[in-house]
């Protein structure tokens, strides 16, 4: 089974303020969508940035067969959410956008204005596979692309750039303690005998701090001399599956020339012993093509595919 996680960047209808801007342009980005999802042919698939739901029914009779998916109800500000394709029926868990009760709210602009709750829901479903129930969290954290007041994309000043860097970082810290409080419901107080994932873009590498946070007990990662050592964390932890993937495809994303891996897959101690390989794009691309995005997301509204590649792993 291929379980994945893909950005589809920006998947609504022609016609709004966000989407494509006309049917021809619509049409093109779905069928470059639809051809890497056959490419992947994941069992399931955490997807983000869907605008619309409709847009997904599109993308999804675009590929064709039988798909089953699950949104979440709690999308942005600009109307983007989370959620799941599968190849196999779906129960959701959870859909859900709160910080654990005992984290206060956070600082988001010079306002003082402070954000209680995610950005985007946290989508939870449970699948049935061949070697037993499969429970899968989808996530979205706070962008590193800084946006001011004004719908502005650049700041004022340094000192603007610093403190609208630091809201960020106060929200992306604070969605990934929520996302680590929802794994934990999840792993239901074993990793050992659960087979459980969480997918997402989470917006910064495998060493940042925010990434970090969702790990749980530190130690056993993979490629380290503890991982086959097994041990009273096993049961809490999650394994980045990033090591897995070949040095030159580990990227997901390219801003402003850089390549980073942003969307993230990290798997219980159960699943992560039956990983069998991991990767980026799709299996059948020689290299991995990808745009380089800047601070203007504006720029790409009418370009086809999506600026992200997506991450996946196949269970044995």
């Amino acid at each position: 089974m291929l379980l994945g996680t893909w950005n589809l960047e920006n998947l609504y209808r022609p016609g709004g303020p966000f989407g494509p801007k006309d049917k021809a342009a619509y049409e093109t980005k779905l069928a470059a969508l639809a051809a890497v999802v056959t490419a992947l042919d994941p069992g399931l698939l955490g997807v983000q940035e869907v605008g619309e739901p409709e847009a997904l029914t599109d993308l999804l009779e675009t590929v064709g067969g039988t798909w089953h998916a699950a949104l979440s109800a709690h999308p942005d500000g600009r109307g983007i959410r989370v959620g799941v394709i599968s190849r196999t029926p779906l129960d959701i868990l959870a859909d859900t956008r709160a910080y654990p009760t005992v984290l206060r709210p956070v600082q988001t602009d010079d306002s003082r204005a402070t954000s209680a709750e995610t950005g985007r829901g946290f989508l939870a479903v449970e699948t049935t596979t061949q070697a037993g129930p499969l429970r899968v969290a989808v996530a979205h954290l706070k962008s590193k692309l800084l946006s001011y007041p004004g719908d502005r994309f650049f700041p004022h000043d340094e000192g603007e750039r610093a403190r609208y860097g630091a809201y960020a970082l106060y929200r992306r810290a604070a969605e990934a303690t929520a996302l680590r409080a929802l794994a934990d419901d999840l792993l239901a107080g074993d990793g050992r005998e659960r087979d459980v994932a969480v997918l997402g873009d989470l917006n910064d590498e495998v060493q940042a701090a925010t990434t970090q946070i969702l790990l749980g007990p530190p130690g056993s990662e993979l490629g380290t001399p503890g991982f086959t050592a097994p041990d009273k964390g096993d049961a809490a932890r999650l394994w980045n599956v990033a090591p897995l993937i070949p040095a030159d495809r580990r990227h997901s994303r390219i801003d402003s020339g850089r390549r980073e891996l942003i969307d993230h897959i990290l798997t219980s101690h159960r699943l992560v012993h039956r990983l069998t390989a991991a990767g980026t794009g799709t299996q059948t691309e020689t290299e991995l093509r990808l745009p380089s995005v800047g601070a203007n997301p504006a720029t790409r509204r009418n370009e086809p595919g999506s600026d992200h590649a997506p991450v996946w792993v196949r269970i044995g």
